[in-house]
């Protein structure tokens, strides 16, 4: 067989891909976002004392935080699904966010709480609960960014999965902020930070399988 008829017979089953399209995925990620958030309240999950916490710079730190973190990840993700881009600069660009992010919180947790009684200041038990609603807010956004993933055409799958998992889970963190009832920024940062690893790490592993294209 002549170079050129191996060269056609490999390539006679490829498609294109096409352009990805920001617009609509951005269209169908807030819309599930929005259902998922009113879902979530709708079982009566507002914290009870919303109003007084509206009052406290430490929960807007949480709230605006975990929403940049969202949004800064959804934009990497779904940039990383084109052929032509690497989510990599992006996913640092995240990661120094989030230590902008993470310094804010320990300004204020040593201008309010000091640094006694860490141990007692996780609160174990509502911190495992905390994690695991955490995590199962995180799924939906995980499974309609890695279906966004199989449909486009990623050349980086290990790093476009990352940032789908970071994404999903900044996302699920956020919808749960509205119930959480603390605004402690050491609790914040140790139990979110766990919930973060436990969809980030399954979604790096799970994601590139189930995505060759």
């Amino acid at each position: 067989m002549s170079n050129d008829a191996l060269i056609d017979t490999l390539v006679d089953d490829l498609r294109p891909v096409r352009r990805p399209k920001f617009g609509p995925r951005i269209v169908i990620l807030l819309a599930l976002a929005i259902i998922e958030l009113v879902a979530f309240l709708a079982l009566g999950t507002l914290r009870t004392d919303i109003g007084a916490a509206l009052g406290r710079a430490a929960f807007w730190w949480k709230m605006a935080g975990l929403g940049i973190l969202a949004i800064l990840g959804i934009g990497v993700a779904l940039r990383s699904f084109s052929p032509v881009s690497s989510p990599r600069k992006g996913l640092r660009r995240w990661a120094l966010a989030l230590a902008g992010i993470v310094l804010a919180g320990a300004l204020l947790n040593f201008a309010g709480l000091g640094l006694e009684g860490l141990m007692g200041r996780l609160m174990w038990r509502m911190g495992v609960e905390c994690l695991t609603v955490m995590t199962v807010l995180s799924v939906p956004p995980v499974i309609a960014l890695g279906y966004m993933m199989r449909r486009g055409a990623p050349t980086d799958h290990a790093a476009s999965a990352a940032a789908v998992g970071v994404a999903a889970a900044a996302w699920g963190a956020f919808i749960f902020a509205f119930h959480c009832p603390s605004d402690d920024p050491f609790y914040i940062v140790f139990w979110y930070a766990l919930g973060c690893l436990a969809i980030t790490l399954p979604t790096r592993a799970l994601l590139p399988l189930l995505s060759r294209w």
